[in-house]
């Protein structure tokens, strides 16, 4: 994925937060589109397609928590990376923005450098997995990793990418314990900071999907996959 290529899309409704994250993230070789809040980010979205969107949570006419569930709803959008970017630090906010289909969650302030490495960090992961192509079958389960699609009983289920990402890693290894610092590792990237809680959240959304009894909990150590 060459900079030049890649398009991220700002929404903020400080212009001093645009100007700022935009220069820098310019300066790194991105093109960057901007919004001042949901509403305008859901049609710039739609026009775009960008590859990742920086979000703040708190703004006018929509908040980022509707745009996000919003944009996730556009089939063409499902597997754009959706980060936040916003003061609110607060452990209910994070567990919240995860549930409206985020990816990740920054707060508030962040050194532009450190904003840059992040940025980097959830790209070269983007690209580490459009590499791989391959399709799994376990449990009745068709996965698709190069569309990002998953089939359960002739019934298509959409999955944001990181909650996607997550299943793929522990069905690639049914019965397999996955600790958590592994998981944090190969489906966030240890250079992306993410709260406690993050895989709980993505955990209980695809109990939900998918089904409880695929998703075994081991107390203390991790999750694994069970068919």
């Amino acid at each position: 994925m060459k900079k030049r290529n890649t398009k991220i899309l700002l929404v903020d409704d400080e212009p001093d937060i645009l100007e700022i994250v935009g220069y820098n993230l310019t300066q790194e070789g991105y093109q960057i589109f901007t919004a001042a809040n949901g509403k305008e980010a859901i049609a710039k979205a739609k026009k775009e397609l960008p590859d990742l969107i920086i979000m703040d949570v708190m703004m006018p006419e929509m908040d980022g928590m509707e745009a996000c569930e919003n944009i996730r709803k556009i089939p063409e959008l499902n597997n754009v990376i959706i980060t936040f970017l916003t003061a609110r630090s607060e452990d209910y906010s994070q567990v919240a923005g995860f549930d409206a289909g985020a990816d990740d969650y920054i707060t508030k302030p962040i050194k532009p450098k450190l904003l840059v490495s992040k940025v980097k960090a959830l790209l070269r992961r983007l690209k580490e997995q459009e590499q791989n192509s391959e399709t799994l079958n376990v449990g009745g389960i068709e996965i698709n990793r190069e569309e990002y699609k998953i089939r359960k009983d002739d019934v298509e289920i959409a999955l944001p990418r990181k909650e996607f990402e997550l299943f793929y890693l522990l069905a690639s290894k049914p019965g397999k314990v996955f600790k958590r610092d592994e998981i944090l590792d190969k489906v966030w990237g240890n250079e992306v900071v993410v709260g406690g809680r993050t895989i709980d959240v993505h955990i209980r959304k695809l109990r939900e999907k998918i089904g409880e009894d695929f998703f075994k909990t081991i107390k203390g150590v991790g999750y694994k996959f069970e068919v």
